[in-house]
Formats: structure tokens, C-alpha cells, sequence
């Protein structure tokens, strides 16, 4: 079968492309600049964006199957092109889909494919394990990571292990109409992370905590708007259980255990100066 893949080179797309490849099926890769890409040899690699449904012609063209994302790859916007592209997939012949969540509540595209009669899985992530590239040069060139909210636990999830759910969900049967949250091994704080990468560098990293007061400053800093800066402090302070509760979604559907954390950090430990 031929499965698109949209958002190929992001977090979840990229690794959704190596699980095909793996299995054997074909892929067409959607990404605004072929040239970039960098994928696999074997790959069909197609220009456009789920922003512009009118450059989408021929994209779903003998797909079977077809990955989604519902926000804009550059700008993380919630999508309005939902049913453009619904329809555009159902004249093709495009029988099944899944959905990367960007939200806990449904987004527009969201809408349209489970209007559309498309068989639809969407696929809810907490927290994806390669945020934590945020404390890299912190880590590499200090050793320190400086957070605040100390009791706040995530069972972030290796971004490898979304796309190894997305993959099943898109190749066999028995997951449509299924929302699959997805979560990690273990729910972790911040300085339960840095434990966590001190082991694995084999050298000391320090857990620095931030007041409240500093962090809101740090993110207004950086250029988050109000709006923005009122979801990090309500997701820190009073986040919704489905952020800490570790499920077993990921073992339930491909038959292997989710990744640890110490088993992405040792993946990862270039990035931190290991």
C-alpha cells in the first residue's frame, strides 16, 4: 500500500516514514521544501502544505492511507483547510487516516474527517520526550538546568513510539474511530529528567529551581503572548490528569513497550554534551 505522509520531516513524520519503510509499504512524503528533506532513498518526496488545499492536486492520488497533522507545520496554527482536504483525499480513493492532536479539543480538521466517512484515528500525545532538547546547551556548556514548577509530573512520550502507533493504525484494521492517548513509561518532574540525564552522561547536572515569578518573565522574554503564557502556567499548576497518568496505549497497539526516557537521552546524548 502507499501511505502519505504529511509533515514528513517533523517530530512524528519522520520517524512514521523509517516504521513504513521498515514494513514495506510505500511512501509519499509531503513537505514544503523537497530539497531539505533529507529522507530515505525509496522515498516520494512531493512539495506542499495542508495550509494551501489548491497545491494539493494529485498529492492523494493512489493512497491508500494518509497521516495528518491538525496545525500548520510552520507556524502551529490550527488548520481550516479540513474539508478541502477531506475531500480531496475521498475522490482519490484514500480509505484510512490518523491524526496528530495538537489540542485536547477536537480542531477543525478534526471535524471534518470524522464528517468525511474517512476511517480515522486520532492520535493524542501528552508531552513529546524531545522538548527536553531545550535543556541541551544549558546541560552541555554548564551543567545546569534551570526550571521552575518542581512538583509537576509528564509522562512524555518518546516521539518514535507516536509514529510506531501511527504506523499500525494506518496498516491494519481494528482502529477506526479510536482516539489513542499516548504517554510514556513514567510520569517524571523536571528534576526527576535531570536525574534521569545525569545517570545516563555519567556526570553531574544540576537541578536549579526558578520561582514562578522568573519563569513568566523568561517566557515573556522569548515572545510568548499572554494568551500563551496563561496555558503554560495552568497546564504547570493545575495540568489535566491525562498529562501524568501513564497509559498503556503504546504497548496495546504495536506490541511493544513504550521507550524509556533514559533510552531517548542516550539516543539524544550528542545533543548534551555526552
Amino acid at each position: 500500500m502507499t501511505v502519505l505522509v504529511t509533515g514528513a520531516t517533523g517530530k512524528v513524520g519522520r520517524p512514521l516514514v523509517d516504521e513504513l519503510l521498515a514494513a514495506g509499504h510505500r511512501v509519499r512524503a509531503l513537505t514544503r521544501s523537497p530539497r531539505a528533506a533529507d529522507l530515505p532513498d525509496g522515498v516520494e518526496v512531493v512539495a506542499g502544505n495542508l495550509t494551501d488545499p489548491a497545491g494539493l492536486a494529485g498529492v492523494f492520488d493512489g493512497v491508500t492511507a494518509a497521516h495528518l497533522i491538525t496545525f500548520d507545520g510552520a507556524g502551529f496554527a490550527p488548520l481550516t483547510s479540513g474539508p478541502e482536504i477531506v475531500a480531496l483525499a475521498r475522490e482519490a480513493g484514500v480509505r484510512r487516516v490518523t491524526v496528530l492532536k495538537g489540542d485536547v479539543a477536537r480542531s477543525p480538521l478534526e471535524e471534518a474527517v470524522d464528517a468525511g466517512g474517512l476511517e480515522w484515528t486520532f492520535l493524542a500525545p501528552v508531552e513529546f520526550m524531545s522538548n527536553t532538547l531545550e535543556w541541551a546547551d544549558p546541560v552541555r556548556t554548564e551543567g545546569v538546568v534551570r526550571e521552575g514548577f518542581p512538583e509537576a509530573r509528564s509522562a512524555m512520550i518518546h516521539d518514535a513510539d507516536i509514529a510506531a502507533v501511527a504506523a499500525v493504525a494506518l496498516t491494519t484494521d481494528g482502529h477506526a474511530g479510536q482516539e489513542y492517548w499516548l504517554t510514556g513509561p513514567q510520569a517524571f518532574t523536571a528534576p526527576e529528567k535531570v536525574a534521569t540525564i545525569a545517570e545516563v552522561l555519567g556526570r553531574e547536572v544540576r537541578y536549579e529551581e526558578l520561582s514562578e515569578d522568573e519563569i513568566v518573565a523568561r517566557w515573556r522574554a522569548s515572545g510568548y503572548p499572554a494568551e500563551d503564557i496563561g496555558f503554560f502556567l495552568a497546564m504547570r499548576t493545575d495540568p489535566p490528569a491525562a498529562g501524568y497518568t501513564v497509559l498503556p496505549t503504546v504497548e496495546k497497539v504495536t506490541g511493544r513497550p513504550a521507550r524509556t526516557f533514559a533510552q531517548w537521552v542516550r539516543e539524544n546524548a550528542g545533543a548534551f554534551g555526552g
